[in-house]
């Protein structure tokens, strides 16, 4: 008969290992934003700060499909740099998502350029690996709604988001520190991409961030130019909620504010990466994706309606009238 000594060693041997998380293999197709080191440096190097090391635990970066966009330059000339530096960080460099699939267990989707993203995304989908896809999550809103319908086909635990979402002050006020938001107010900076719908490439920052506290249920949005070609997006949500994106295209500030029952408070902040790296981390462990898919799609909807109004000198556009557009031309391209 084992000792009480012995039974207690081996009852915390067995906790230790039950609590030990799944080592997960990942993988990351596109290697041409700065996303791809800041997630492989806090995956394979460590978290910046001890205290954020469990949350990471278990997951590491074994290889890279280095192809992202073919065609935008400030995408494209990234890629021998960052290759470079993949392979320093100990990462197997790959010649096909294929071979990539075969190396491991989740995926990050990061390339640059929403365009490439829907044929990127159908066979990680159809190897059934749980899969981060950055920002944007497409070129446009069919697209967007293509990729968004097959996440749910799939059942694959899957989303896109900016880091922007998860900032400390941000989910504070999501989660009800000052009662249900009457209005909200973000900034970011608003480069636009011309082969992209023109917020979807860098407006989506601040732009999540607004849909982040206000949640689903904007009905029409306007958007009209305000001075040096920037742009004022105002939606309406039901309710008589109003949230307001404002474009610091020639900035580099994040922010604003919202409006609450009991209150307001400071919104839109950027933190860090590794704050939307513990969702994705999250998801990929529990299956359980943060953001949904209509969610989403209410997101993209907002800002191609506001590109839509702008060029119709301010006009009021509804979200269903430009998702039923897309839906359509989806239809008629089958």
């Amino acid at each position: 008969m084992k000792s009480p000594l012995i039974l207690s060693a081996i009852l915390a041997f067995a906790i230790a290992a039950y609590a030990e998380p799944k080592p997960l293999r990942a993988g990351i197709i596109g290697l041409d934003t700065s996303h791809v080191l800041a997630f492989t440096q806090s995956l394979n190097k460590g978290a910046k700060k001890p205290e954020d090391a469990e949350k990471l635990a278990g997951v590491k970066v074994v290889a890279a499909y280095p192809q992202g966009s073919r065609d935008i330059e400030s995408s494209t000339k990234r890629v021998p740099e960052y290759t470079e530096k993949m392979k320093v960080m100990g990462v197997e460099i790959v010649d096909s998502i294929d071979d990539l699939l075969k190396r491991v267990d989740v995926v990050f989707l990061e390339s640059n350029d929403g365009r490439v993203h829907l044929e990127q995304l159908k066979p990680v989908l159809a190897a059934k690996k749980p899969v981060f896809i950055d920002k944007p999550i497409a070129g446009d809103l069919a697209d967007t709604i293509r990729i968004l319908d097959l996440i749910k086909q799939s059942g694959v635990p899957a989303f896109c988001s900016s880091s922007l979402r998860f900032s400390k002050a941000t989910q504070e006020v999501r989660n009800g520190s000052i009662g249900k938001v009457k209005h909200a107010e973000t900034f970011s900076p608003a480069h636009r991409e011309v082969t992209h719908s023109p917020l979807y490439w860098y407006a989506v920052h601040g732009c999540e961030a607004l849909f982040t506290v206000m949640g689903t249920g904007c009905e029409s949005v306007s958007s009209i130019l305000v001075s040096d070609g920037k742009f004022e997006v105002t939606g309406k949500w039901s309710g008589g909620r109003t949230g307001v994106f404002m474009d610091d295209q020639h900035g580099s500030k994040y922010g604003g504010k919202a409006v609450g029952e009991k209150g307001e408070a400071a919104i839109g902040a950027y933190d860090s990466y590794d704050v939307l790296l513990f969702e994705i981390v999250k998801m990929f462990r529990t299956g359980r994706a943060p953001v949904s898919t209509d969610e989403t799609l209410e997101l993209y909807a907002f800002m191609e309606a506001a590109a839509q109004s702008s060029k119709k000198g301010g006009e009021e556009i509804t979200l269903k009238s430009v998702i039923e557009k897309a839906r359509a031309e989806i239809a008629a391209k089958h």
